[in-house]
């Protein structure tokens, strides 16, 4: 069967994959375009093992929501300029949608899940590979499942917040979450705080004491400490933290006062705990080139 112009740029628009690909792909199934890209996307799965060693730490955070339902997911890829890919960013939005109707948190599980594509995650996951040229992953999922307000906010495709709040509104739990965001606090209330981070606090505040001040009074040295812990346990909460929309008022404040209630908040960054390798290509074309 000839293979036709047409022919290459309909397996092209199908698949993503480069001309020459996409008729050898044709040439060896008789043209017919189905079996090629079945083809394709086979090779597209061989050419993800080899890059599955290489290291994804940049990437995306895509967000999916329903009533009383969110969902965050990471993919990762091995640049920014692939997680600023059209593609790429549409495979992200389809693997958020597809773990909001499946459920859970296990990134397993969800490889096998269909997309609205007819795809698996893991097969559309392959054909991204042979199409961008890079390792591509699906690292994490956090979701919420509650009859309370639940905000997803993402901010620039980097960071995800998911936020539960009791009571209030939607308009609230948004910009709590942009909070989230923007803060990243490691707690959300005071009896939150790890007991050991508090008393590791106390010995620090204590030795930045000069002796004249270690010298005052035990309960006079304990309410300067108490201050200085207050001031740390603010800053490492939720309910402490100045409200970005509003500094002049704590969250907590701003919480009281629209009689509601943080019951709990997950936050997503792109890449974070991937040990990144840090290329320094000027000194490795000198070093090709004989010159280092």
């Amino acid at each position: 069967m000839e293979i036709t112009a047409s022919l290459v740029k309909e397996l092209r628009e199908r698949t993503g994959a480069g001309m020459m690909e996409c008729k050898k792909a044709l040439t060896e199934n008789n043209g017919d375009v189905d079996a090629a890209a079945e083809a394709l996307r086979k090779s597209g799965l061989a050419k993800a093992d080899k890059k599955a060693s290489r290291v994804a730490a940049e990437g995306r955070i895509a967000t999916a929501q329903g009533e009383g339902r969110a969902v965050l997911v990471e993919v990762n890829s091995e640049t920014d300029f692939v997680a600023k890919d059209d593609n790429f960013i549409a495979f992200t939005e389809a693997v958020a949608q597809t773990a909001l109707e499946t459920g859970g948190t296990d990134v397993e599980a969800l490889k096998s899940a269909k997309l609205a594509s007819g795809e698996s995650v893991e097969e559309a996951r392959a054909a991204l590979i042979a199409k961008v040229g890079e390792n591509v992953q699906v690292r994490r999922i956090a979701r919420m499942d509650s009859d309370n307000n639940v905000a997803a906010y993402v901010h620039g495709g980097r960071i995800g917040v998911l936020v539960e709040v009791r009571g209030g509104d939607a308009e609230l739990a948004r910009g709590l979450a942009m909070h989230v965001a923007a803060m990243n606090p490691p707690y959300n209330k005071p009896g939150d705080v790890p007991a050991d981070f508090i008393a590791k606090e106390k010995e620090i505040e204590l030795a930045k004491m000069s002796d004249k001040d270690r010298a005052k009074p035990a309960e006079i040295l304990e309410k300067i400490v108490s201050g200085k812990i207050n001031k740390i346990v603010n800053e490492v909460t939720l309910y402490g933290q100045p409200y970005v929309l509003d500094t002049n008022q704590s969250v907590e404040v701003a919480l009281k006062s629209a009689g509601a209630d943080v019951l709990g908040f997950q936050r997503l960054a792109v890449g974070e705990g991937i040990e990144k390798v840090v290329e320094d290509y000027a000194a490795e074309v000198m070093k090709q080139a004989g010159l280092a």
